[in-house]
């Protein structure tokens, strides 16, 4: 097993977190039927993955920091994304965390 490379191991920690915010833009678009916005965020979906999955190859212990730039990635996004409006009661049934 090689050493690890602490820029190659972050870049893949914050290329798999960009890959998860981007899918989640993604899903995001395509719930919303935007077909364009699906279109350009998958295309940016790809390239990301695919320097994660080029990058952690080499040596599987990437793949951890691939898994938790993915969990980065998606709690984050999700955080961001899903904001409820100002004064407004969330929805019935909804939790209001």
């Amino acid at each position: 097993m090689a050493a690890i490379d602490p820029l190659t191991a972050g870049a893949v920690l914050l290329a798999t977190a960009a890959t998860d915010a981007v899918y989640v833009m993604f899903t995001s678009a395509v719930v919303a039927r935007k077909r364009l916005w699906a279109a350009n965020w998958s295309s940016l979906w790809y390239l990301l993955s695919s320097y994660a999955v080029i990058s952690y190859t080499e040596n599987w212990i990437y793949v951890a920091f691939a898994g938790a730039g993915s969990w980065i990635g998606a709690y984050v996004s999700l955080t961001f994304l899903h904001r409820p409006p100002p004064n407004k009661q969330p929805p019935v049934g909804m939790s209001p965390s």
